[in-house]
């Protein structure tokens, strides 16, 4: 497989995930596990790349970029950690402990975006006293996205261009007892995900939606396709009983 190839690939996603030019593709563009399968075609593993992907998005779940900061950047996470992984042969654990540092990393990169931004409006400002619309413009949406493209692009295409090389020396050079603690900690992130997720929906009304999924999955053994089939009915039935009600106390 072409390394530049790859590198440049995992660049333009990262740009397109964060760029939010038409937000559900950037968020779906942007997210571990369609960056795992899109890169897992590229390699021809697509179940490892899917698993990779699957382990990391499952740290950032119930993640909430409140009032707009983001807490972590989960798209320069897997844009690295999953090549990387697929690369060298990293285990699913591994590259999630590879992942976050690079998660805290993007928002660091995102808080240069929004710096960068002054300058543009302070420009806008000239070209509004002077009525140039296509200069305006030009500050709204050309310049911060030429800004932004190289800010996100360069520094993922250089990482993955050398980074394999540097990870895999790594990985044959680090003792066995920090490679497993990696993955210890790589297993253990995943579950923080979960309890995010529920503190975020640790409603009361809500819990035993959540209780009676994972018991239906843990001792009926039913697969995830089926829970979500069956979540998504019961969804609808809750919503159709909830608008008859209201008309119902309406009328």
């Amino acid at each position: 497989m072409n390394v530049v190839l790859v590198a440049a690939i995992c660049g333009l996603m990262y740009f397109g995930g964060t760029s939010k030019i038409g937000y559900h593709l950037t968020t779906a563009l942007g997210s571990p596990i369609v960056v795992g399968f899109v890169l897992g075609l590229i390699y021809g593993q697509v179940p490892q790349g899917l698993l990779i992907g699957a382990s990391i998005q499952l740290i950032y779940l119930g993640v909430i970029a409140t009032g707009g900061n983001v807490p972590a950047d989960q798209a320069l996470a897997a844009t690295i950690a999953i090549p990387i992984a697929l690369q060298t042969g990293m285990t699913a654990e591994v590259a999630v402990g590879l992942a976050v540092p690079f998660g805290v990393l993007g928002v660091f990169m995102d808080q240069i975006r929004r710096t960068s931004n002054s300058i543009w409006v302070r420009w806008a400002d000239g070209y509004a006293e002077k009525g140039d619309r296509k200069g305006i413009f030009k500050c709204a949406v050309v310049y911060p996205a030429i800004f932004a493209f190289c800010l996100r692009f360069i520094p993922v295409f250089c990482i993955n261009l050398v980074g394999s090389d540097a990870v895999s020396w790594l990985m044959d050079v680090l003792p066995a007892w920090i490679i497993t603690g990696f993955s210890v900690a790589g297993g253990m992130l995943p579950a923080l995900g979960f309890a995010i997720i529920i503190i975020t929906i640790g409603r009361k009304e809500l819990l035993p939606y959540f209780l009676l999924g994972f018991f239906a999955v843990a001792y009926l053994g039913i697969g995830t396709m089926a829970a979500a089939v069956f979540g998504t009915l019961i969804a609808v039935l809750i919503t159709i009983n909830a608008r008859k009600n209201k008309k119902g106390a309406e009328a």
